[in-house]
């Protein structure tokens, strides 16, 4: 095969396990395409070449030696940098470590064990704090679809990996939007499981009730393959999801006749959405319609999350920069809102996590009439990259109230919530809309997001980079 750029992970699977390619042929290809494309967008944060190549060598060597394949045999992946790789420093994002990591992080090493070949690790705000991939230490990350843009975050270097090409899927991170920003960014599928679904060791929580790991992927079924990889907890995580069957037979049937309530009213006061996405949401709706389902406009009647998520942010941060090697090499915005969170003790976090509570009870009141709530993933289009130059703490958190508008409440709430992309808008730029799902519901949002997909097929990768 001469161009494996637009392969994701299902059909490199295929590819691989066929012997139609070698899985070092395939990562070969990969490391190339970043080599190629990564200058003019800073997604990778560190290249593991040499290991990449190795790992490739040793799953071609198992084959030929007759040992059966993995779920993910020879897929390359890149790792959002908060997520610990076995010789790579841990950075967050910045210079706050020095130190290569002893071991892989759970997720991690559940990918290499079912036959994935981690190539790289992808750049992050620091702390992934912001939903905008920039940093004093990393730069800018771009938009694929448009190098002047922003791909969002705080996965933004996975989603930009990914959007153009460089790898089929990779890992990022959500703890206020942070999968489901910038793959609605970027023209990806991005689903936030359940809280508690994807284990977070070797930690025992990832910013206390509001984070999860997850893929960002650009098919429903290659992200139903990769969760059924990573998901499941362990004994030392705080948060623990009832289970469910197998995500990609979800994403592989029918949804039958859902009850569908939809709304443009953002969470967060003083937020108006852009026209471009309320008018995603109305196609969004009566494709909704004419698919079968029972779609109506409801009032979501959404609690205000701000007193859970506020403590939990400050003191996920914190928590996060008091583990680092240096912290005096911390970006100056980051050690400000660590000053900022001082007042977020132990009891008040405590008291957080109470407030989480009740929030989760009352936003989950929308679900006792419609199956999956559809709502804009963001309030507006991808902004000039270069949006927190200058700015604190204060008028940088009032410069990701847009992005995280429509899906903060849904980490304090702990439901699951997906990033659908819709294809491209008059701009240029992709536009996606978000589905929310019961608790414990991702099978149906995943089999209702393959329906529309199948419907409405969206670009697999950015168009100027679709080819090799």
């Amino acid at each position: 095969m001469d161009d494996l750029t637009t392969a994701g992970v299902a059909e490199t699977v295929r590819l691989t396990t066929s012997g139609e390619v070698t899985a070092r042929a395939v990562v070969d290809a990969a490391l190339a395409r970043i080599g190629e494309r990564d200058p003019a967008l800073n997604a990778v944060s560190q290249l593991v070449a040499d290991r990449a190549r190795a790992d490739a060598d040793r799953l071609d060597a198992a084959r030929t030696a007759g040992a059966a394949a993995g779920p993910l045999h020879g897929v390359p992946v890149v790792i959002k940098e908060e997520l610990a790789v076995e010789g790579l420093v841990t950075t967050f994002g910045g210079e706050g470590n020095s130190t290569p990591a002893a071991a892989d992080a759970e997720v991690v090493r559940r990918l290499r064990a079912a036959g994935a070949v981690v190539v790289a690790t992808t750049t992050m705000p620091e702390f992934g704090a912001w939903p905008y991939t920039e940093s004093s230490s990393r730069g800018y990350t771009r938009n694929p679809w448009d190098r002047t843009r922003t791909p969002g975050g705080s996965s933004g270097g996975t989603a930009a990996a990914v959007a153009s090409g460089m790898v089929p899927v990779g890992m990022g991170g959500d703890g206020g939007g942070s999968i489901r920003i910038p793959s609605a960014s970027c023209g990806l599928f991005g689903l936030k499981p359940q809280r508690g679904r994807v284990t977070s060791a070797p930690w025992d929580q990832l910013w206390w009730a509001l984070g999860t790991a997850g893929p960002l992927a650009r098919t429903v079924l290659d992200s139903a393959l990769v969760y059924d990889v990573v998901r499941g907890h362990t004994d030392g995580d705080r948060w623990r999801a009832r289970g469910t069957g197998s995500f990609a037979e979800a994403a592989g049937r029918e949804p039958g006749r859902l009850r569908i309530g939809w709304t443009t009213r953002p969470v967060t006061l003083g937020v108006r959405p852009d026209p471009v996405h309320v008018r995603a949401v109305h196609d969004t709706a009566r494709l909704l319609t004419d698919l079968g389902h029972d779609v109506r406009e409801v009032d979501p009647r959404y609690p205000d999350p701000t007193a859970a998520f506020v403590p939990q942010f400050f003191g996920g941060i914190r928590d996060e920069a008091d583990g680092v090697e240096h912290f005096s090499r911390l970006e100056r915005r980051t050690r400000e809102t660590y000053r900022i969170g001082s007042w977020v003790t132990p009891k008040v976090l405590e008291w957080a996590l109470r407030q989480t509570e009740k929030v989760s009870a009352r936003a989950n009141r929308v679900f006792d009439d419609v199956d999956v709530l559809l709502t804009p993933a963001v309030a507006h289009r991808p902004v000039p990259v270069g949006v927190l130059d200058g700015k604190g703490t204060v008028r940088s958190a009032l410069a990701a109230m847009p992005a995280i508008a429509y899906a903060a409440l849904w980490n304090v709430a702990g439901n699951p919530a997906a990033a659908v992309p819709c294809g491209p808008a008059a701009d240029g730029l992709p536009v996606g809309v978000q589905l929310v799902g019961r608790t414990d519901d991702e099978p149906t949002l995943l089999s209702l997001s393959a329906q529309v997909e199948a419907a409405r097929p969206w670009p697999l990768v950015a168009p100027a980079y679709a080819t090799a």
